[in-house]
């Protein structure tokens, strides 16, 4: 048998990478495969079913994988870069604001509808300090990329881009993607500063189900946390990949994202998709 993992395609790196892991996977005994998907909801819904055996899920993607099949599911290992992300709330330098309470009645722009860094736990964070999207802030959503959960960063982009040019009042952002924004010129160095920032969380996790072969499901396990950073045939990947080494996975840091699916409808309970205009 093979074990064959689910990802999504949001960018052509994705397949350079599964294939150098591939290769590097069957060399050391692991009969290996993947397949890709074009948005989280399909990887979702066939790894609940069976039809793969793990799936490289964002964030959202594991939110919906345990409502949908609760204990038969579990986080297998995450990226070292996947714990303790921070989302920003930024404004232009020369803003009035000082205080996040500042923003009530003013417009904040945010990513695409399905992003969980940069809209869905930023809108936690201003709903539990006072600032309900849609509600005591104005909310405009720049939805590029949907269903892929804000891995396409144009939305992102976008929604800093329209801050800067005064079309709305704040952006929500990844902090990553705040300095990355600024290295690529997105950003000129000393436009923006931070009016807050949420409390960490976590990102993405290899998610795998109950029906997938336990011998395999062990022996890829080992491996991934086996690769090296320092072997220079596994470096490029795992550069590519946005790690330096795999960690176990863990539940404990989706908190804030769970909640804000709860109150925003975006999942049922038992993981329908509920949200409104979402089309992925």
């Amino acid at each position: 048998m093979t074990l064959l993992m689910g990802g999504v395609a949001y960018d052509p790196k994705v397949v350079t990478i599964w294939t150098g892991f591939r290769d590097w996977l069957r060399q050391a005994g692991l009969p290996f495969d993947f397949v890709l998907y074009s948005n989280y909801e399909r990887q979702v819904e066939d790894l609940v079913a069976g039809a793969i055996h793990a799936a490289w899920n964002s964030p959202l993607a594991w939110v919906r994988a345990r409502r949908m099949a609760g204990e038969r599911v579990r986080p297998l290992l995450m990226r070292d870069t996947d714990q303790d992300l921070t989302s920003v709330v930024v404004v232009r330098s020369d803003s009035p604001f000082q205080r996040l309470a500042d923003l009530k009645g003013h417009t904040v722009a945010t990513g695409a509808l399905d992003s969980p860094q940069a809209t869905l736990v930023p809108g936690s964070f201003l709903r539990h300090n006072g600032l309900p999207p849609g509600e005591a802030v104005t909310i405009r959503r720049f939805d590029i990329g949907i269903g892929l959960h804000g891995d396409h960063i144009g939305g992102e982009r976008e929604a800093a881009r329209a801050m800067l040019a005064g079309e709305t009042d704040a952006a929500t952002i990844i902090d990553a993607n705040h300095l990355l924004f600024v290295n690529e010129g997105t950003v000129p160095p000393g436009s923006t500063r931070v009016l807050a920032s949420t409390d960490p969380y976590d990102h993405c996790n290899m998610t795998v189900v109950d029906t997938a072969p336990p011998d395999l499901v062990e022996r890829f396990g080992q491996l991934l946390f086996s690769m090296s950073y320092g072997d220079p045939g596994l470096r490029p990947l795992l550069d590519l990949e946005g790690l330096k080494k795999w960690v176990p996975g863990r539940t404990t840091g989706y908190g804030a994202l769970e909640s804000e699916v709860d109150a925003t409808g975006f999942y049922s309970a038992d993981g329908a998709v509920t949200a409104a205009d979402y089309q992925p």
